[in-house]
């Protein structure tokens, strides 16, 4: 059996995607002095540097940018790590930011440890939305929706002569 590969979004096609995304961030956050963009490590933290970027260049809000770190293959497991404290994210927007959104578990978990404070408002950033969730996880800004199989696997590349979403 072989697997072909299939661009799903180019190089220019995901930066208008995460483009869009920080225009509606701001739209939606306009009225903040400051916003917080957690990144989830790996894919989901490239992708929230280049949002906070994004939306630094067409607003005059201040992102504070942080990493979530967290065992996506087994995150009950493990310690979840934000690098803020929780005394920075009281009462701000937080968005979390991940590359893709399958099951909703590796984004649950996040945002069940980023909800052990009062913030003023949670929203989640994906670029690629698979629509195969398992747990309660509404996306707010979403690059795209992109129906696919169970068997199919979705991969973001960020950054090199490559990058782009395919489909294996």
């Amino acid at each position: 059996m072989t697997f072909t590969t299939t661009q799903v979004l180019s190089k220019v096609q995901v930066a208008q995607k995460i483009d869009r995304i920080a225009y509606q961030v701001y739209e939606n956050n306009h009225s903040e002095k400051e916003i917080i963009i957690a990144g989830i490590a790996g894919n989901g933290q490239k992708m929230a540097e280049r949002l906070a970027k994004a939306v630094e260049k067409i607003s005059p809000l201040k992102v504070k940018l942080v990493t979530v770190t967290i065992n996506k293959e087994k995150p009950a497991d493990n310690k979840i790590e934000i690098s803020i404290s929780e005394k920075e994210t009281e009462n701000k927007v937080v968005v979390v930011v991940d590359d893709v959104l399958n099951s909703g578990k590796t984004l649950m978990y996040a945002i069940r440890h980023i909800l052990q404070v009062n913030l003023k408002a949670l929203r989640i950033a994906v670029l690629v939305d698979r629509d195969h969730k398992r747990f309660p996880v509404k996306v707010d800004y979403v690059g795209m929706e992109l129906s696919t199989t169970l068997q199919e696997h979705v991969t973001v590349v960020l950054g090199g002569k490559n990058e782009g979403v395919f489909i294996e």
